[in-house]
C-alpha cells in the first residue's frame, strides 16, 4: 500500500524536489497510517505443565473497510511438534477510532504432550488479500514430578465420600428461620390488635378468694331475702339452706360434704367438734331430710329458727384470715 501510493505520487508531480517530496509525504501520511495492520499472536504464559491448557490470542488491527482473513484452526491441530489447538474460545470484534477501525481477537486453548522447548512458527492473517505474520511465540513445558523413589507406593481412585450430616453446621441457618418467624408472628399479632383497636398488654386482677364463712354468709341472706318462705315451698328453702352449709362445711373443714349424707357430715364433724355443739345442726339436718323425702311439713317458725342455726354453726366454726398474711 505504502508503494503504491509513492508511485502514484511520482507519476503524478516528476519534478518535485526535495522540499516537494516532503510536502507529498506529509500530505500522503494520514492515509498511510489509516491503512496501517497491526498483527500480534500472544500467549498468556509461556510456561505449562503436560496437558496442562493454555490462551493463545491472535490479536489484529486494521481498516474496518479492509478484508480479514483470520487462520481456521480445528480441534486437534497441531501447531508444532507435540502442540496443538484444544478449542476454539471465540472471537471478538471492537470497533476503533469512531467505526474507522477494528480490532479482531480470535482466542483458542492450546495444550502440549511433551516436556521440552517449542518454538512456535509465526501465524498468518490476511488483509485484502496481502499476507501478514506474527513473530514467532516460544513455549516452555515442563513434565509432572514423578516420585522414583517409592515407585511401589501408588494408591487406585477414592469412592466419592458422603459427608455425614452436621447439626453444628445447620443450627445457625435453623436458629436464623426460627427467629424470623417468631419475629414475623411478633409483629403479625401487633398488627391485628392494632387493627382491632385492643391493647397489646391486658391486665387481669384476678379478685381475692373470699373466706368460706363469708361465702356462706353471703348466700344465707341471699336466701333469707329473696322471698318470703312458705310451708309450700319448704323443700326448695331446705334445699338450698343445706347445700350452702354443704360447701361451707367442704371448704371449712376439707371433707367432700357435697356427696355425703346428712348422718356422714355429722360422723366427721364429731372428730373435730362436739355433740353439744353439733345438737342443733343435726336437728336442722334431720329436719331438711324430713321435708325433702319424707314431704313434711313446717311451720315458719320452724323455717326461721333453722336459720338461724345455720348461722350460729357458721359463727362458731369459722376461721378468721388474718389480713397482714395475704399477698
Amino acid at each position: 500500500m505504502n508503494r503504491l501510493l509513492i508511485e502514484t505520487a511520482r507519476r503524478l508531480i516528476p519534478s518535485l524536489s526535495g522540499r516537494g517530496w516532503a510536502w507529498v509525504f506529509l500530505f500522503f501520511l494520514p492515509l498511510v497510517g489509516s491503512a496501517q495492520v497491526i498483527f500480534e499472536a500472544r500467549i498468556d504464559t509461556l510456561v505449562l505443565l503436560i496437558g496442562e491448557q493454555r490462551e493463545l490470542t491472535l490479536d489484529v488491527t486494521c481498516d474496518a473497510k479492509q478484508k480479514l482473513k483470520m487462520p481456521d484452526f480445528k480441534p486437534m491441530q497441531p501447531l508444532a511438534p507435540q502442540v496443538e489447538i484444544v478449542d476454539l474460545l471465540g472471537t471478538d470484534t471492537t470497533l476503533l477510532d469512531e467505526g474507522k477501525r477494528m480490532q479482531v481477537l480470535q482466542r483458542y486453548s492450546i495444550t502440549a504432550w511433551d516436556s521440552t522447548f517449542v518454538l512456535l512458527p509465526p501465524f498468518e492473517v490476511e488483509v485484502d488479500g496481502q499476507p501478514y505474520q506474527s513473530k514467532q511465540l516460544a513455549l516452555k513445558v515442563l513434565t509432572i514430578p514423578v516420585d522414583t523413589v517409592h515407585v511401589d507406593q501408588f494408591f487406585p481412585n477414592k469412592d466419592i465420600q458422603d459427608n455425614p450430616f452436621s447439626w453444628d453446621d445447620w443450627k445457625p441457618v435453623i436458629w436464623f428461620l426460627a427467629i424470623n418467624q417468631l419475629l414475623a408472628l411478633l409483629l403479625l399479632w401487633i398488627y391485628s390488635r392494632w387493627r382491632e383497636n385492643k391493647p397489646l398488654i391486658r391486665i387481669i386482677r384476678r379478685k381475692a378468694k373470699l373466706p368460706a364463712h363469708q361465702v356462706a354468709m353471703t348466700e344465707i341472706e341471699r336466701i333469707k331475702s329473696e322471698r318470703a318462705w312458705t310451708a309450700e315451698d319448704s323443700k326448695e328453702y331446705y334445699t338450698q339452706l343445706t347445700d350452702t352449709l354443704r360447701t361451707y362445711i367442704k371448704e371449712r373443714f376439707g371433707f367432700n360434704a357435697t356427696e355425703m349424707t346428712s348422718s356422714e357430715i355429722i360422723e366427721h364433724l364429731l372428730e373435730v367438734q362436739d355433740e353439744q355443739a353439733l345438737a342443733e345442726l343435726r336437728q336442722l339436718f334431720t329436719t331438711a331430710d324430713l321435708v325433702k323425702f319424707a314431704k313434711w311439713t313446717t311451720l315458719t317458725g320452724e323455717n326461721d329458727a333453722n336459720l338461724v342455726n345455720a348461722i350460729e354453726f357458721i359463727n362458731q366454726t369459722k376461721q378468721e384470715v388474718d389480713p397482714n398474711a395475704l399477698t
